[in-house]
């Protein structure tokens, strides 16, 4: 995952699906993938409920940061993660495959590894323990936004992941919300 921040801009996509895979080998290797699995209406309905209050509450965060430059953030750290993924060198179906990828890799470790082994330890704080080491890796892309958004989406599909016991719903609510604020509708 490391690699993803030290790799020059130019090799984002390849070094997204060069870390998503190993995330998902990972998960696969540690055993038990299969049984994190439990798709019901209740969790895909739950994970697009998710992702669409994630986004309208990102609209929200994108006023607020415009507003007050909290910390001396502004809008511009947005546009550094926007032109990662969502660059007009790079595809429709490349930004889908980048996004199904991150969503497959990045909630399988994330929830169905790392959660899911600290929630016996942790308890109902293990969803912010989890994003907390997912933000702290953010802290290598030296985007103060990055950090802060990761560890507020991390936390709710943690929560998320910890209601519904299923990975499917949040597959689902990360690559609708990955695909509703990178590539329909950015917020800039």
């Amino acid at each position: 995952m490391l690699l993803l921040f030290v790799a020059p801009a130019g090799l984002f996509v390849d070094a997204t699906f060069v870390s998503t895979t190993c995330m998902i080998v990972v998960s696969v290797a540690l055993g038990g993938y299969r049984a994190l699995f439990r798709p019901s209406p209740k969790s895909i309905a739950s994970g697009l409920a998710v992702a669409v209050l994630l986004y309208l509450f990102f609209i929200g965060g994108n006023l607020g940061i415009s507003l007050f430059h909290p910390l001396g953030i502004g809008t511009s750290n947005e546009n550094s993660i926007y032109s990662l993924i969502a660059s007009p060198s790079n595809p429709l179906y490349l930004q889908f495959l980048v996004l199904v990828f991150d969503a497959v890799g990045y909630e399988s470790f994330f929830r169905g590894v790392l959660q899911r082994r600290l929630s016996s330890r942790l308890g109902v704080a293990s969803p912010v323990a989890v994003a907390a080491i997912d933000a702290g890796v953010h802290v290598l892309s030296l985007n103060p936004l990055w950090v802060v958004s990761t560890f507020i989406v991390d936390t709710v599909w943690g929560y998320n992941y910890r209601f519904t016991k299923d990975i499917s719903g949040n597959i689902v609510s990360h690559f609708i919300w990955d695909i509703l604020i990178f590539v329909l509708f950015p917020i800039h």
